[in-house]
């Protein structure tokens, strides 16, 4: 039921897809995951595609129906004749030089009375087809998702990263002016004021890097949003640890049910399947029925009449047409289970890696957690031995340096939780 309420809420988003982005997203707006979410699936190309992908299999499911009813048909004619030298009749309407008009029309009705399944098989591997393509464009949407939600949570740990240089800064400045009292008062030497020169220095050159990595990564999330000419906005800082809870073989089981790229292979397969029997049944023979009315002659009103009757059309020997079109189809369907066999494995690894990519990363907040602890104690003790006049700038350098170091793997460590959330969420095809 959700992934069918997923479809009806993209079609409503498509069909406002021509919005500007400067009308879905307003200045200075705060961005929500589900909002960049939902607007990816108005905005991006690919779910356009997939969707007229969907569309036009609709269409060939009515296309592949047109059989079960009738063929109607009108025709109407004129024709200027100039018979050969010595055959024109004494016709009243015809010119001294023998030329003559002809006035014909028709209309017919032909309809398929039975074929053996034919037509109700063609609808049958249409419908598949269509199911295929749903699942397809479900299958793109969930790639569109994890885009989203790799390029937000990416964007989110460059901003916290800008906070954590930002502060190096401040603290580095903090340091410099201690280190130039001190020279003043004579108790520590010029040594200490120029080291803390170089570190301000390098701690803006830090800055300048990290403010340029949140541009880059603002870019990359427009880009997955497909609004590239969005105006400023903020995101919401959900960047948090929160444990998601699930074992292998739930998970396992899970993946296998509701993957949208297995389920569309697997309608394909039923399809290739339908297409065998299709082709057997070209044996067969099929019996349609068919009715006219023809009015035809050289002047109005025109003679009349009617023909009406049944053909029975028996395919006797077709140069072997049909046997290798059998033989094609079950090759095809050879083809589609052995790439089925290939994704469900492919679908096992996924699972497997993202899994343990997930326990991994978990292991790795505690530890860049308790970093970031111990280096916050490691600095307040160095700070307190400088202020004392019996530590030296290099300890305060290296503890801030350790500092920003665990902060920023600390930030990176919720950034690939949360991407190992997200894609064990892709492998499991749930959202």
């Amino acid at each position: 039921m959700q992934r069918v309420a997923a479809l009806i809420l993209l079609l409503i988003f498509i069909s406002i897809s021509d919005v500007g982005a400067d009308e879905i997203i307003k200045k200075g707006e705060t961005l929500s995951l589900q909002r960049c979410i939902e607007i990816s699936l108005i905005r991006q190309p690919n779910i356009l595609a997939a969707t007229s992908t969907v569309d036009a299999s609709r269409s060939r499911v009515g296309q592949s129906q047109a059989n079960y009813y009738p063929q109607i048909n009108l025709s109407a004619g004129y024709s200027r004749i100039s018979p050969l030298s010595g055959t024109a009749s004494n016709s009243s309407t015809r010119t001294s030089s023998g030329n003559f008009d002809q006035y014909s029309s028709s209309a017919s009705l032909s309809q398929n009375i039975y074929d053996f399944g034919r037509t109700a098989t063609q609808v049958k591997i249409q419908n598949f087809n269509l199911d295929s393509s749903r699942s397809d464009l479900e299958n793109v949407s969930e790639l569109t998702i994890f885009n989203v939600k790799q390029a937000y949570y990416g964007a989110l740990a460059a901003n916290r990263n800008v906070a954590v240089a930002a502060e190096s800064v401040k603290q580095f400045q903090l340091h410099l002016e201690q280190a130039k009292g001190f020279f003043e008062a004579g108790t520590k030497p010029r040594f200490d004021v120029t080291k803390a020169q170089v570190d301000l220095g390098n701690a803006k050159l830090n800055l300048i890097t990290a403010e340029n990595s949140l541009k880059i990564s603002r870019v990359v999330l427009n880009n997955a949003m497909g609004v590239p000419d969005a105006p400023e906005y903020e995101i919401e800082d959900n960047l948090n640890f929160l444990k998601y809870e699930v074992t292998f073989d739930k998970a396992l089981e899970t993946a296998y049910a509701n993957r949208p790229d297995l389920k569309s292979l697997i309608l394909k397969r039923q399809a290739t399947e339908s297409s065998i029997e299709l082709a057997v049944k070209n044996y067969y023979p099929s019996l349609s029925g068919n009715a006219s009315y023809n009015w035809s002659g050289e002047k109005f009103p025109l003679d009349h009449g009617w023909t009406a009757g049944a053909t029975l059309s028996f395919p006797l020997f077709s140069g072997f047409l049909t046997k290798y079109q059998v033989e094609e189809a079950k090759a095809n369907l050879n083809v589609i289970r052995a790439n089925e066999e290939t994704l469900r494995q492919g679908v096992l690894l996924d699972v497997q890696q993202s899994y343990l990519n997930l326990q991994q990363a978990e292991e790795k907040i505690y530890t860049a957690g308790l970093n970031v602890k111990q280096a916050e104690e490691n600095l307040d003790i160095a700070n307190g031995r400088y202020a004392a006049g019996v530590g030296n700038p290099i300890e305060v350098t290296d503890a801030e340096v350790s500092l920003i170091n665990a902060k920023t793997a600390y930030n990176q460590a919720l950034y690939d939780y949360k991407i190992a959330e997200a894609s064990l969420q892709k492998a499991l095809g749930v959202r």
